[in-house]
Parts: C-alpha cells; structure tokens; sequence
C-alpha cells in the first residue's frame, strides 16, 4: 500500500520508472497513467495509451491498453483476482481471466462501471462512449446458488452508446452500434447492425460508407 501511494503522486517521469520496477508493469515511454488508483496484478501500456485522473482499476489480473488506447477520467474498474485464494467464489471457474483488454484505439470515455471478474475484451477502434454504462461480467446463479461469471466480447469499430448496460456472456460484433440506453445480454453474429432495446435486438443495418467505421485515428473529431 505504502509504494503505491508514492507511486500515485509521484510526477509521470519518475511514476512510469517506479511502475515498472516496483510493480513490473511493461508500459511504452509514451503512454502515461494520470492521478489514477490503477493497480492490477500485471499491465502492458502501448504507445500513445492513456489512463486519465481519478480511474480507480483494482482486483484484476491483468490490464492491457493498445497503441493510443484510452481509459478516460472518473471510471471505476474491478474485478475478482484469480490469485485470490481466501474465498471460495468462482472456484468452479478454473479458466477465468479477470482481466480487461482494449485493442489499438479503443476508447472507455469517463463514468462508466467496468466489471472485470471475467475477461472483458473491447476491439480496435471501438468506443465505450457516452457515460454511466456498465459492463458487469459477475451475478449471482440462482439454480446453483453460488458466484458466476462470464466474459464479455466488444468487436472491432464499434459504438456503444450512453448508459447501457452490458451482461457477462454478451458479444457485440465488430461494425456494430449499441443504442443508448440499451440492455446487451446475448450473443450477436450479424455486423454492420444497430442493436438497442432492452433487451438489445438487432434494429436496422448500417451503411458501409458510414466513416465512423473505417477512421484510421480513433479520436473523433
């Protein structure tokens, strides 16, 4: 604890150094981390990745950010750390990753809840967008009467609306819209497709000429 409150003020130059040493996180002398309580068990930073202030990313295997990748401000990331052996939850679950994954571009915007207990995969170019979503990997199974989790899969180029909630076993495929406000709790295959409702259902597809989807930077303008 006490390394970790030096390394959460210390100024960016010396900050990126003690990471590493201190924490052996492998993260690109371009990449920066803000005042955010970021601590996985293990972190790979690409080039250009950011984390921005006040992120608080706890109880997770593993992180890792693609080349200009972004965690924006105010996100509250957790999850269920595998190497956890006090407790019996998820004992069932030997293959479980608790670890979240954002491909080269990729955006998480800023006051979204990302629940890590299961592997959360978010694809190249796809954004996290808007505010207050939650992505959440974890409940309870109430025939089993224990703790389950399930992964979740965002494709390449997609966008996910405001204020959605996003269920453990979901796949949002690559080239595709989650509307605002939207409940994404199964699987889909189709892309090019607008999802929404609750529950998410396939609405409508989307043009191929639609820009947003083949930008070669994945700041938009």
């Amino acid at each position: 604890m006490f390394l970790k409150l030096i390394a959460l003020i210390l100024p960016w130059s010396l900050k990126r150094r003690a990471l590493q040493k201190w924490f052996g996180y492998n993260i690109h002398p371009s990449a920066k981390v803000g005042l955010a309580w970021a601590f996985p068990r293990s972190m790979t930073m690409k080039a250009g990745s950011r984390i921005d202030h006040f992120t608080t990313a706890v109880h997770l295997d593993y992180i890792e950010l693609g080349q200009n990748a972004t965690i924006g401000r105010s996100n509250w990331i957790t999850g269920f750390s595998t190497y956890d052996t006090q407790t019996k939850h998820f004992k069932h679950q030997q293959n479980r990753k608790a670890e979240l994954i954002l491909g080269e571009e990729a955006a998480i915007t800023k006051n979204h809840h990302i629940d890590c207990t299961s592997a959360i995969h978010i694809g190249r170019f796809s954004t996290i967008a808007g505010y207050n979503s939650q992505l959440l990997t974890h409940s309870i199974d109430v025939f089993e009467n224990r703790q389950d989790s399930s992964p979740i899969t965002i494709g390449d180029y997609c966008f996910v609306g405001t204020n959605v909630v996003v269920l453990g076993g979901s796949v949002l495929p690559s080239h595709s819209v989650l509307g605002a406000k939207s409940l994404l709790s199964k699987t889909f295959s189709d892309t090019w497709t607008l999802y929404a409702g609750v529950p998410a259902k396939a609405i409508k597809i989307i043009p191929q000429t639609a820009k947003y989807f083949t930008r070669t930077e994945g700041f938009v303008h």
